[in-house]
């Protein structure tokens, strides 16, 4: 039997490229998209037509929530009375489950799943995907995905569904949602965003101090694919001491001793708090 898909925000940025990746798939797709804007690119884009949210409900088996973070609760809690027990409701993002912005029906299925986005070190062949930074297009991807509640038969819906939204996959990793969180916004944003954010900040300031800028992108760019191959374990190597020297003296000038508090659990929260 086929399973129907209704997609809430089809139009908007994640929704559209959710739309696209769900077309030709086994799933009879119903589109939801209130801005106007929104609902024109889906027709002129993808040949899409809209409908509306009780005709997208009526026997869906799954709805997906493609809308942003600040928005998930408001709209769970207007679908709820709507959405019939059994149905599997997905979120793109851990936030705001892990915040507790998901109704109170324990006769849903609340499946998260979130992309891994395409790895720095890969394979790929065609240019087309090796310029595909985002994912969900050409280049291979990871997922991480999480069985917030609901039977353990639905994992294997979620995740098929995970795997079609975020397509080409290279793997697929089952998570609880307190992971997920850890991972987003606490690895990925918290370190991973922010100090790339400084390392741009360095290379504007060596180059306020008269490097030019073409000579000292080059050399961050470059010396950030060696020295990640080698701290990810990515090539067999290791650091000429003056490096390590610099790593020892630099990181104490760099981060506070209990840096890795962004990690403790009301940390996350409260991150998560502000996000949604």
């Amino acid at each position: 039997m086929t399973v129907t898909i209704a997609l809430f925000g089809a139009g908007g940025k994640m929704g559209y490229r959710l739309s696209a990746n769900l077309r030709g798939s086994p799933y009879a797709v119903r589109h939801v998209e209130p801005g106007a804007a929104g609902r024109q690119r889906l027709k002129d884009g993808l040949g899409i037509d809209c409908v509306a949210a009780d005709t997208a409900l009526d026997g869906a088996r799954a709805v997906i929530l493609a809308v942003p973070d600040t928005l998930i609760g408001s709209l769970a809690a207007e679908l709820s009375p709507r959405i019939a027990p059994g149905t599997m409701v997905i979120t793109l993002d851990a936030a705001a489950p892990f915040a507790g912005h998901l109704p109170d029906r324990p006769d849903l299925t609340y499946f998260v799943a979130h992309p891994c986005h395409p790895p720095i070190f890969n394979d790929e062949e065609t240019e087309a995907a090796r310029k595909d930074y985002f994912g969900g297009l050409h280049a291979r991807q990871s997922i991480v995905s999480a069985l917030m509640q609901g039977p353990e038969s639905d994992f294997d819906l979620g995740e098929a569904i995970a795997k079609t939204i975020y397509a080409p996959i290279l793997r697929s990793h089952r998570l609880s949602v307190e992971q997920m969180a850890l991972l987003e916004p606490g690895l990925s944003e918290t370190v991973a965003a922010t100090l790339l954010d400084v390392m741009r900040e360095a290379m504007d300031e060596v180059v306020a101090r008269g490097v030019p800028e073409a000579a000292a992108r080059d050399f961050l760019l470059g010396h950030m694919t060696i020295l990640s191959a080698v701290i990810f374990k990515q090539i067999p190597g290791q650091f000429s001491d003056a490096c390590n020297k610099a790593i020892t003296y630099g990181k104490p000038r760099l981060m506070r001793d209990d840096w890795k508090r962004v990690f403790d659990r009301d940390e996350i929260a409260e991150s998560i708090r502000r996000i949604t």
